[in-house]
């Protein structure tokens, strides 16, 4: 028996020795290293790796809840509305020898209902409406900014209102050049999208047929000096906008013209009223140039907001068909100008309120009829907006809205067209909408 044993100890041992010297001669079966992914401080919070790169990105976004009112002007359109948004924003940015490059994309995905779609469209007759809309995609690489982003002629875009308020506020394709001279100076050339503040027709008075709008040669050509500092900034703009009617219209001067427009604008910080108070101030002159006041005709892009008050709809063309001795006509610029006003103050670090305003005043150059006429039109309105928590606000706004026309004017109310004094009409929403 202790034969026995003695054998199985050693044979044991020897498989036990073997094992171990073909366990050294196997290759090693190590995992290969993990990446985490880490945080990326140089600009700013939220930025990380992209693991393998040098290269940092952040991805942000909102959702937001809003339910409108519209003072009603008609059975046909909806007094009410709700709409519900998505929206993504991607920002990467990489340290170069250059300087920073940085690639930003915007995405809103809209779900509109009632009286969020524009009376007198097709959508009147749906439901609801779904839409997606690529707000900004752009590169800036050094002072080269390039792709669709915020206009460089804009400078106080709506920042602090919910309701429309007069004013340059479009995103649009661009390429730009930005020059730093210090102490917050800088000033930037840009060439953008002229066909994002084009309308479709001139007003083709006293002729038939509307006189379509001719395709541009060239781009707008945008300048602007800007100044920020710790009190706030300030802002000149100028551009330059091409107007050309279509061949065909052979009872018109064709004959290229450019329009233009100026803004100046004012931001002042006041943390002697509360942290975070601002006053914004600007105002807008533009000839030939409508859509830099935020003002245009229905049937033209997005970005240029048609005016539209309790039923009267009103258009601002770029340019008017006027007769002249010969029997002919030529174009004749639209005069006209925006002045914008907001104040913002913090009740208490949680509830603020923005308090705020504009005025437009159109001249069309022509004798005042049922296409295209002179108008004022007066906007006022607040918010009052709660933030419990970061990046969420609750709040409501209230906006009345004033038109002064002169002449003649379709009225959606009443079908058919009608000498008014004035319209006018209130809206409200509220909102829900949280930011990441």
């Amino acid at each position: 028996m202790k034969s026995f044993v003695s054998v199985l100890g050693m044979a044991t041992a020897a498989f036990t020795v073997a094992g171990t010297a073909g366990a050294a001669d196997l290759p090693s079966r190590k995992g290969a290293p993990v990446e985490y992914v880490r945080v990326c401080t140089h600009f700013g919070q939220g930025f990380f790796f992209i693991p393998g790169t040098d290269t940092c990105v952040r991805i942000g976004g909102r959702v937001r809840a809003e339910y409108l009112y519209d003072q009603p002007f008609s059975r046909n359109f909806d007094a009410s509305g709700f709409r519900a948004r998505g929206r993504l924003n991607l920002d990467a940015r990489t340290h170069t020898a250059f300087g920073t490059l940085r690639s930003f994309v915007r995405f809103d995905i809209n779900r509109d209902s009632g009286g969020y779609r524009a009376p007198g469209s097709t959508f009147q007759t749906v439901s609801a409406s779904n839409t997606v809309f690529l707000d900004k995609a752009f590169i800036q690489f050094g002072p080269i900014t390039a792709g669709r982003a915020q206009s460089f002629f804009d400078f106080y875009a709506n920042d602090l209102n919910w309701g429309l308020l007069r004013g340059s506020d479009v995103s649009t394709q661009l390429f730009a050049y930005t020059a730093t001279f210090g102490s917050g100076f800088s000033a930037t050339l840009s060439a953008e999208d002229g066909a994002e503040r084009r309308f479709n027709t001139f007003d083709s008075v006293p002729f038939g047929p509307p006189i379509s709008t001719g395709g541009n040669s060239m781009p707008d050509v945008v300048l602007n000096l800007n100044l920020t500092q710790g009190w706030g900034s300030a802002q000149l703009s100028g551009a330059i906008h091409q107007i050309k009617s279509a061949n065909g219209n052979t009872a018109i001067n064709a004959d290229t013209q450019y329009g233009f427009a100026g803004l100046a604008g004012l931001k002042i910080n006041l943390p002697m009223l509360a942290q975070g108070d601002l006053l914004w101030l600007q105002g807008v002159y533009a000839e030939g140039a409508a859509g830099y006041l935020g003002a245009g005709t229905y049937g033209s892009f997005p970005n240029i907001n048609p005016v539209q008050i309790g039923g009267i709809l009103l258009n601002a063309f770029d340019a008017v068909a006027v007769p002249d001795a010969a029997g002919t006509a030529t174009l004749k610029k639209t005069k006209g100008y925006a002045l914008t006003a907001a104040l913002l103050h913090y009740w208490t670090p949680t509830i603020r309120q923005t308090v705020y305003g504009s005025y437009l005043n159109i001249d069309s150059a022509t004798n005042p009829n049922v296409n295209v006429t002179d108008f004022k039109e007066y906007r006022v309105g607040s918010n009052l907006i709660w933030s419990p928590v970061g990046g969420l606000d609750i709040g409501v706004e209230v906006l009345y809205t004033k038109l002064d026309p002169k002449g003649r004017v379709p009225d959606l109310n009443r079908g058919g067209n009608f000498t008014l004094a004035s319209s006018d009409s209130v809206s409200a929403r509220l909102r829900i909408q949280r930011d990441f």
